[in-house]
Order: structure tokens, then C-alpha cells, then sequence
């Protein structure tokens, strides 16, 4: 009997060993399948000539190759940008800047973009006896709105929050992606690269479905991030070029430990060029049939533009119905049964105990597509500066404030869900003039539209008089 046991227990240390072996087996294929586009597997570490560097970062890095842009820096200003690099440029009697642009010059003499441009961007270039800063940027959108990558631009000060929240949304996704440090060091790249041309405006569709998914579950991602998507636009502007981006791995910065690409812990690839190298092929690039798939589930699902949409789940487009109830949508946890409201300046809603989800649900009611924006794309004009989705709502620390005039609403979404209202009224009354023996009389003479107009503003606790000018809406408020 002891010998039995004896052997039992060998064998069952045995196999608890094989089971660690097999689970750390295991953890690193998941981490291979599901983070294909982090990570390098050790047998593509190799050593790289420079014709091999340069044409492995042309392979991904790719837009517009009749033309790019040069950083350029004034000492005295100290102001900095990028300008299209042209043959003419400053050249006298030819080149008319700044007083024409460089798109709508007559004399354009455009250098093109060629593997020498990207030597000198990747190490540097001499001018003399110094070495000075030589970076360029590309312009991601083709002549016919197509584009081979997708690039996500973070800046802020939560900017490795907001990436770190956005690639695990790609991770879930299976959407392979690029994380860069900016070459400032407070910024980031989230690289997402196509197996082929993709239209912008798809592209630009993706973004916006996998940012909306991030808000989703992390709704402290601001409304802003939706334009900060390269390309920019989804049509090129007449005679434009588009938004440029700068590229990455320039020699300066990346002496720094800027302009470099990270894993998901925010360190540095070791080897740079082994782990482009591991996006070859379809694990580091989407293909247009799985971005399509994507962003078709996404739109029937209404996580496009990132605010209400109209139509159902499975509503065919010529069929409009009213947008689906959001009790009749998940939230991913339980809900509080009351919510406070205090009414004042604004519609504060506490946002204790409520989901993320739910959250970004209300700050949903205060907002709406832009449509300057949506005017200037389609006449192909610039965009910049216009926001797609403008909200009104504020996020504080354990508030959401939203316009007075989305109470109604609010009222509706949480009783659509069962959850009870306390509302706290804390608008300021003022003071009665009439008790201190103040005595007002209006004497004027309303007509019959006004005295309409004015005896239903009366039944109501707050509202709107929309009229024309003439109407008297003056002399109604006064009323």
C-alpha cells in the first residue's frame, strides 16, 4: 500500500510539472494569436542590410510617393512645421510662398519619394561639419481616397491610458496593430496597416467603431479623439493633398527613445527592424474583407459616428425606424436602483454605481454630428479644425453635465430601465421683487399669435419660443 502511494504521488508531481510546462506553452500562442502584431518570434531576429531596412519600412509606411513633406525648424521663431519638398522652392521669380500655397502653385516641381529620402529620414544627413534633424512626413491618402494604413494620434497627458485602453480594444478585435512613441516622447501612434488599398472613408469607419468600442468600456476617452485619425478626411480637398504624418524611426529621436515602436508594457522593441519584419504578411496587416466584415457588424450595430443612430441591428436602410431603446441594449453590469439628478445651471448626473456604458449612453443624449464638417467633405474642402462629433456634455469627477435641455431625455433613458429618479432641484429663484413693494405692470398689447405663443410657454417649466424676426419675442419674454 505505501508503495502504491509512493507512486501515485511521483506520478501526480509529474504531471503537475508537465501541466506548468503546457500552460506556459499556452500562454505564449495565445499571446502569438491574439497579439500578432506585438511581439517578435526569435527565429525572424535577424540582421538587416540597409537596402533590406529601407525596403521593409517602405513595405508599411506607405502614401502618397509624387510628393512628401520636410520638417522644417526656424532658430529665430522658434517655430517649426512641414512644407512639401519642391525643386523650386525659394527660388526667385518661380516660387511665390508664402504668399501662394504650395498646392495651388503653378510652378510645382514636387521631389518625389524614393528610397534616398528615406535614408536620409532614417540616419540623418550631412551639411557640413554637423549632422541636422532631416524628418519627413508622408501623405496616407492616395489620389483615388484609398490608403494603406490607419493611424491613431494620442497627445494628451493620459496618452498611455488612452493607447493602452485602445490596443486591448484591437487585441479582442484580433485587429493587428503598431503602438509608436511619438518622437516628442508625450504621444503616441496606434499603426493599423492594410493588405491592400483601402478607401479612407472605410478606413476612417474602423477607427471610429474600434474608438467607440474603447469608450464603451473606458468612457474617460474624450469625444476628441474621433478626428485625430490620419487620414484625416475621407476625400482628398481639391487641389490638396491631405493631412500629413510624420514618420517614424528618424535617427535624432530615436536616439532619445522617441519615434520607436513598444509593446503593450510601453518598452521599446529591442530590434526595430526584426519586429516590422514579424508584421509581414497577414499577421501584422488587415485584409479588406476582414476590415469590411468588421465595419459592417459595427454599423449595424450602431458604433460608427459614436452617437445615437436610427436604424436597427437587422433594419435594411430604406426602412427607417425609431432608434432601438437603450434598456434593449447591454450594459455589462448591474444598475443602481436610484440615480441622482440635481437640476441647476446644467443636468447633473451622478454617476455612481452607473456603467461605463451607461455613461457614455448620456453623454450620447448631448451630442450630434457636425454638420460644418459633413459640408465641407462633401464639397472636398478642408476639414481641419472641424470637429465630426460635437458634444455638450461635461465629464466631472462624480457628475455628468449635460444641457438642461436633455432632462426630458434622461428622464426616458432611465426609466426605459427601471431605475428610480431623485431629482435635486438647485436652481436659484431669485428674489420677488413684489413682495419687497416693487409694483411691475406690463403694459403693453400682445396679439393673438403672441398671446398663444406666451400662454404656452406659461404651462410649461422651461422650453423654446422659436420665431420669426418681427414676431415680438422681446415683448413676449417681457410679458
Amino acid at each position: 500500500m505505501f508503495e502504491k502511494i509512493k507512486t501515485l504521488e511521483a506520478e501526480l508531481l509529474a504531471l503537475n510539472k508537465r501541466r506548468a510546462a503546457l500552460e506556459k506553452e499556452l500562454k505564449v500562442l495565445h499571446h502569438q494569436y491574439h497579439q500578432p502584431s506585438l511581439g517578435v518570434r526569435s527565429e525572424e531576429t535577424r540582421s538587416f542590410s540597409k537596402e533590406e531596412k529601407i525596403n521593409l519600412f517602405m513595405e508599411f509606411f506607405k502614401g502618397r510617393d509624387d510628393v512628401f513633406a520636410k520638417r522644417w525648424d526656424n532658430a529665430k521663431t522658434g517655430k517649426s512645421g512641414y512644407s512639401p519638398l519642391c525643386s523650386n522652392e525659394w527660388v526667385k521669380g518661380v516660387c511665390n510662398k508664402p504668399r501662394i500655397k504650395c498646392s495651388n502653385c503653378p510652378n510645382q516641381a514636387f521631389i518625389p519619394l524614393k528610397e534616398e529620402v528615406i535614408y536620409k529620414h532614417l540616419g540623418g544627413e550631412d551639411y557640413g561639419n554637423s549632422k541636422r534633424d532631416y524628418t519627413i512626413g508622408i501623405y496616407p491618402m492616395l489620389k483615388d481616397d484609398t490608403c494603406w494604413f490607419l493611424a491613431l494620434d494620442l497627445d494628451k497627458d493620459q496618452w498611455q491610458r488612452d493607447a493602452a485602453a485602445f490596443i486591448k480594444t484591437c487585441q479582442v478585435k484580433s485587429i493587428p496593430f503598431a503602438l509608436e512613441r511619438s518622437r516628442s516622447g508625450n504621444g503616441a501612434h496606434v499603426w493599423i496597416f492594410f493588405s491592400e488599398p483601402i478607401l479612407a472613408s472605410e478606413a476612417r469607419k474602423l477607427g471610429a467603431a474600434l474608438l467607440t468600442e474603447t469608450m464603451e468600456n473606458y468612457p474617460e476617452i474624450g469625444f476628441e479623439s474621433y478626428d485625430r485619425f490620419f487620414p484625416n478626411q475621407d476625400t482628398l480637398p481639391t487641389g490638396g493633398f491631405g493631412n500629413l504624418i510624420a514618420l517614424p524611426l528618424q535617427r535624432f529621436p530615436r536616439d532619445k527613445g522617441n519615434s520607436v515602436f513598444l509593446d503593450e508594457t510601453f518598452t521599446p522593441y529591442p530590434d526595430q527592424w526584426a519586429f516590422l519584419y514579424s508584421l509581414l504578411g497577414s499577421s501584422g496587416k488587415l485584409s479588406k474583407e476582414t476590415l469590411n466584415r468588421f465595419v459592417e457588424e459595427a454599423s449595424r450595430k450602431g458604433k460608427i459616428l459614436g452617437v445615437r443612430m436610427s436604424l436597427e441591428e437587422d433594419e435594411k436602410p430604406w426602412e427607417m425606424k425609431p432608434s432601438r431603446r437603450a434598456s434593449d441594449m447591454p450594459l455589462g453590469q448591474a444598475l443602481p436602483e436610484v440615480v441622482k439628478i440635481v437640476l441647476s445651471n446644467q443636468v447633473f448626473v451622478e454617476k455612481k454605481g452607473l456603467p461605463p456604458a451607461l455613461i457614455l449612453k448620456i453623454i450620447r443624449l448631448a451630442s450630434f454630428q457636425n454638420p460644418e464638417f459633413y459640408r465641407a467633405q462633401s464639397m472636398r474642402l478642408q476639414t481641419f479644425g472641424k470637429p465630426r462629433i460635437i458634444t455638450c456634455a461635461e465629464d466631472f469627477m462624480e457628475y455628468i453635465g449635460l444641457p438642461r435641455g436633455c432632462l426630458e431625455e434622461i428622464q426616458d433613458l432611465f426609466e426605459s430601465l427601471g431605475v428610480k429618479i431623485l431629482m435635486e432641484d438647485k436652481r436659484e429663484n431669485g428674489q420677488n421683487i413684489q413682495e419687497k413693494g416693487v409694483v411691475l405692470n406690463f403694459l403693453g398689447e400682445l396679439t393673438n399669435e403672441q398671446q398663444k405663443a406666451a400662454e404656452k410657454l406659461l404651462e410649461t417649466d422651461s422650453g423654446v419660443l422659436h420665431a420669426s424676426t418681427g414676431f415680438g419675442k422681446t415683448v413676449v419674454g417681457a410679458y
